[in-house]
């Protein structure tokens, strides 16, 4: 007794075969991103950083990592050079006619410099996949940000946290702790 397909089915499967030789392929990574999000503490910052790069959508999870260090790190540099002209008096408001305030806020840009130095650090240890060290780098960025807001408050003379860079100092924070349950994720 032989194998009996009707026509149609002749037919249909057939079209099965062919629709999936010409379909294109699925993204391998298409549901890596939200995967690797969920291991963050801040879902839709992770989400709106990674899918902001075009290349995140064809990486794996140590690329998503990369992605989201380069966002930190950008970031860190961002707000250094920030404060270094807020310092030198080159912005609105600047400091240039309080010395003490100058060198607070010099003192912060150089933490700020501090915390993408370890963010560097931190890629490289990706890289490396050693990803121990790069959750320590990590950590330190995520850190350095309230050593300058330490340096304000001892200020003998009181001087008053910017709310400014109080937004810098959480906005740091955050993204570093994208990056941290990503790191996460990748030692798991």
């Amino acid at each position: 007794m032989g194998l009996q397909i009707s026509a149609s089915s002749s037919f249909l499967l057939i079209l099965a075969v062919a629709a999936a030789a010409v379909a294109p392929p699925a993204k391998p990574h298409a549901a890596l991103i939200p995967k690797v999000c969920r291991a963050t503490k801040y879902y839709g910052l992770c989400l709106s950083t990674l899918k902001s790069d075009p290349s995140s959508s064809r990486a794996d999870p140590k690329g998503l990592a990369s992605i989201a260090l380069a966002a930190a790190l950008a970031n860190a540099t961002s707000a250094s050079s920030f404060l270094s002209s807020l310092a030198l008096g080159s912005s609105s408001g600047g400091a240039a006619g309080d010395p003490a305030l100058s060198r607070l806020l010099l003192d912060c840009a150089d933490k700020y410099g501090l915390a993408g130095d370890a963010l560097r650090a931190s890629a490289l240890d990706v890289a490396a996949e050693a990803y121990d060290y790069a959750y320590v780098h990590a950590m330190a960025a995520e850190d350095y940000p309230s050593a300058c807001r330490d340096a304000f408050r001892r200020s003998p003379a009181g001087t008053a946290y910017p709310p400014e860079l109080a937004g810098r100092e959480d906005g740091l924070k955050r993204i570093c702790d994208v990056v941290l349950g990503i790191i996460d994720f990748l030692g798991s």
